[in-house]
């Protein structure tokens, strides 16, 4: 199969969008859903993999282009999982996610006052890459951690600020970018993706 030269990148997440082209290799021509000013598909599928097949087929549909997605949430094993698939969800219509941390730090206080030692969390992703002719190919990673009781650091987005991954005592938010993107989430998916491209 010929590798794939120019891609479209299914997000209007400016931090998603961010990172993916950073893991892309740097001959590929990356174009995103802002050039064809189109809005996101209702992402109403009951999985990471669901949502992210309905972008990636949904952005490549629009414009035929091969189209990279992806789905990607943070599970709370205090919450039972949440916020999970509706992660960018929790920070309200317009996806803030200070709104999203408050509320997990609140519901993990109510809980319990001390969660120190029953903090586990993971980082899940999945990405799917969708092609004008219908073929679809999905993979996914996910990356174990702990939650921190506040907020650390300003880089990365979305809930990295309070995500410390194990065997490292800073938050994503905390940390040099290239070191998460080596060992987060969407780098472990992309991983089992990366044959496809130049």
């Amino acid at each position: 199969m010929s590798k794939i030269k120019k891609i479209l990148i299914g997000t209007n997440n400016k931090g998603k969008y961010r990172e993916i082209s950073y893991l892309l290799p740097k001959k590929i021509k990356k174009f995103e859903t802002g050039f064809f000013n189109l809005s996101s598909p209702e992402e109403n599928g009951k999985s990471f993999k669901e949502n992210s097949y309905i972008k990636a087929s949904y952005f490549s549909k629009k414009t035929n282009m091969i189209c990279l997605a992806d789905d990607s949430g943070l599970e709370v094993d205090l919450l039972e999982g949440e916020p999970g698939i509706y992660s960018s969800r929790w920070g309200g219509k317009k996806n803030n996610f200070n709104i999203a941390i408050k509320k997990v730090l609140k519901k993990m206080n109510k809980f319990k006052d001390n969660w120190d030692n029953i903090n586990s969390a993971r980082f899940i992703c999945c990405m799917t890459i969708f092609w004008p002719n219908g073929k679809s190919y999905s993979s996914s990673g996910s990356v174990e951690g702990t939650i921190s009781k506040s907020k650390k650091g300003k880089n990365g987005f979305g809930y990295d600020p309070i995500f410390i991954p194990n065997g490292y005592n800073k938050t994503f938010g905390e940390m040099n970018p290239k070191l998460k993107m080596s060992i987060d989430h969407r780098f472990k998916a992309y991983l089992k993706i990366k044959k496809f491209f130049i």
